[in-house]
């Protein structure tokens, strides 16, 4: 499959032009690819990819309900505790991880993910792929590409255990936090 959509797309797409009524991203299966202007942390050089997903995701037991459209407006504003993509970004920015709820889910909080929010608006943009079976393309993609924000099928990439070991303190800290209100 020809991922250049996604490595070396004709278009990008903002927050601004994704996030309205009239959404361009097709409520169907597919790749998305995230590309930064700005990125979240110095060794990594920013107007390239550096992170994919996938919607659906692969599930054997169920059916996902999910899709191109739903992903990736829930990325630009959703929170850390349904987004990888925004528990990594937060993580690498240095905002503060918190447990809430419960204490279970982990998020940056209403200012922090505000925040997080504001970032991705200002420095991420989004590209598109439709595939019927998303994830054989993914693990192609993470295994033929540098893609240093994805860490599931990338022990390969020189940029996972740090960002690992980043995450993994985040969550250390926040779990010696008192649950956030």
């Amino acid at each position: 499959m020809d991922a250049t959509a996604l490595t070396s797309p004709a278009r990008l797409w903002s927050a601004r032009e994704v996030l309205v009524r009239q959404c361009p991203v097709p409520a169907a299966a597919g790749v998305y690819g995230w590309h930064f202007k700005e990125t979240p942390h110095p060794d990594l050089a920013p107007g390239r990819l550096l992170y994919v997903g996938i919607a659906p995701r692969h599930m054997s037991n169920r059916t996902s309900t999910q899709n191109l459209r739903k992903r990736v407006r829930y990325h630009y504003r959703g929170n850390a505790a349904g987004s990888t993509l925004r528990l990594t970004l937060g993580c690498l920015l240095g905002l503060e991880l918190r447990r809430v709820g419960s204490g279970n889910r982990l998020t940056f909080g209403e200012s922090g993910e505000t925040s997080l929010s504001q970032w991705m608006a200002d420095h991420a943009q989004v590209c598109w792929l439709e595939h019927d079976e998303p994830w054989t393309l993914e693990s192609e993609l993470i295994a033929q590409h540098d893609l240093p924000l994805n860490l599931d099928q990338n022990r390969h990439n020189g940029f996972h255990d740090r960002l690992k070991e980043v995450r993994a303190k985040a969550r250390q800290r926040a779990r010696a936090l008192p649950i956030s209100v």
